[in-house]
Formats: structure tokens, C-alpha cells, sequence
């Protein structure tokens, strides 16, 4: 993927969800554009600074968890298709993660998600 790794910290605690972090103006131009199906590693990608994101041109599906600067979930978009648009005002965040994430891990408004260490 050639970004950097991180694991996916949910209200402190590791979770088993390693992402790639987008955090350049290419790499957040990007996307997961040219990417096939996210894996368990990495299972999604974390994009800052972004509120909002297009599936124009995507092939798959991804769940999408937008958060304010300090981590806090403002908005989960489950499932969001291919052609797709989706924003949320205020968020610094865009969490890209694999179809389901959002389900498995029970992520919703008001829990803190942190990327921390490779």
C-alpha cells in the first residue's frame, strides 16, 4: 500500500485493525483509489485532514467513521457504494475501513478511536 501503518485504538484499548495512514496531500488525493479489497492488514485507511470522501471510481463497498480532532466519532456511514458521495462538517478525520468494521467493532457517535504506533 506504501503508507505508514498503525493499529486502531478503540476507547484506548487496541483493537485487532491495523490501517494505512494518509496523511500528505498525495496520499490523501489517493485514497484507496487503485486499491483492491481491504484485508485484515490493513483493513482500512486513516485520512487527515478530511470531512468527506467519493467512492468515484471505487470498486467496493467501505464503512466510513468520520472524527473531530480529538478522536471523537461525529458520524458513521456503513456500507458506503461505489459512485457514492459522503461529508461531514467539522470532522478532521476520515476513517476508510473494510466493509463490516464499523458492525464488528460496535463504533458509533461519542467513542474516541486513536492510530498509534506501527
Amino acid at each position: 500500500m506504501g503508507w505508514p501503518e498503525a493499529r486502531l485504538h478503540l476507547q484506548g484499548i487496541a483493537t485487532h485493525v491495523r490501517i494505512g495512514l494518509a496523511l500528505r496531500w498525495w496520499e490523501r488525493a489517493r485514497g484507496l483509489l487503485f486499491h483492491g479489497p481491504l484485508q485484515d492488514a490493513p483493513a482500512g485507511l486513516w485520512i487527515a485532514p478530511c470531512n468527506s470522501v467519493h467512492m468515484l471510481g471505487m470498486r467496493q463497498a467501505l464503512d466510513v467513521v468520520y472524527l473531530d480532532r480529538e478522536g471523537v466519532i461525529l458520524k458513521c456511514v456503513a456500507g458506503l457504494r461505489p459512485w457514492r458521495l459522503s461529508a461531514c462538517p467539522g470532522a478532521h478525520v476520515a476513517l476508510e475501513l473494510r466493509t463490516g468494521l464499523i458492525a464488528e467493532l460496535g463504533l458509533k457517535p461519542g467513542l474516541r478511536l486513536q492510530a498509534r504506533g506501527g
